[in-house]
């Protein structure tokens, strides 16, 4: 069975070399995945391409050491160069996400083939419409956001004009009702949320700052999948 067949993206961990205090990404993957989290996706603006690559090696170097490789689904965020470069020197990169301005799902689906993940962010402002009208052949899930606002990624939910639109519990548990692939949902996520984010019924939720961020990420990453999973 492959690992897009078995996707589990109840506690999924989006990281960067900006988000970690200067601590060691690889560290703070390690620390995820131990204490339970299900999917990691490899995410930066400010790291190269080369850079990006040798953060999917680590990775997957440590999602091995777990021996979590067939479980835990590594992925990068928009950079289909990079999955694709990663994929040729050997690194198992078991996907991409990507946002409605990106690569079309389509392309991703071509280049990485059918046993690929591939996650698509729902747009802001008219997202329960769109969810209800696109074709989702090519998707293996959406990501929500934002819950709250987030310095992780300031530009999240702002609509054209400027206006900041969060997501709120109603309008995420209808999202869980209509959407014909799983959900999650992210965008300044605390421990708190959780039960409250896990009775929409959506499938997982997603952080940066919350683990990467804390001061102990391990302990951080235990208490969100005890909350989640209880």
């Amino acid at each position: 069975m492959s690992i897009r067949e078995k996707l589990d993206i109840s506690a999924y961990l989006v990281i960067g070399p900006e988000n970690t205090l200067g601590r060691p990404v690889k560290t703070i993957i390690r620390d995820a995945v131990a204490q339970g989290f299900t999917c990691i996706q490899i995410r930066s603006k400010v790291a190269s391409a080369r850079e990006m690559i040798a953060l999917c090696a680590e990775a997957a170097e440590v999602l091995a050491s777990l021996d979590k490789s067939d479980s835990v689904a590594l992925l990068v965020d928009d950079r289909l160069d990079v999955v694709l470069a990663a994929r040729e020197a050997g690194i198992k990169v078991d996907g991409i996400h990507v946002g409605q301005s990106d690569i079309p799902v389509q392309v991703c689906r071509k280049f990485l083939g059918t046993e690929a993940v591939i996650g698509l962010s729902a747009r802001f402002d008219e997202l329960l419409d769109y969810v209800r009208t696109c074709d989702t052949t090519d998707i293996d899930y959406f990501g929500a956001a934002p819950l709250h606002e987030t310095m992780t990624k300031p530009e999240a939910g702002h609509t054209a004009d400027g206006r900041l639109v969060t997501r709120t519990f109603d309008e995420l548990a209808e999202l869980h009702r209509i959407s014909p692939v799983p959900v999650v949902v992210g965008g300044g996520v605390k421990a708190a949320d959780l039960p409250a984010l896990r009775a929409t019924g959506v499938e997982g939720f997603f952080v940066v700052s919350a683990v990467a961020g804390a001061a102990d990420p391990a302990q951080a990453a235990a208490d969100m999948v005890k909350i989640w999973t209880r």
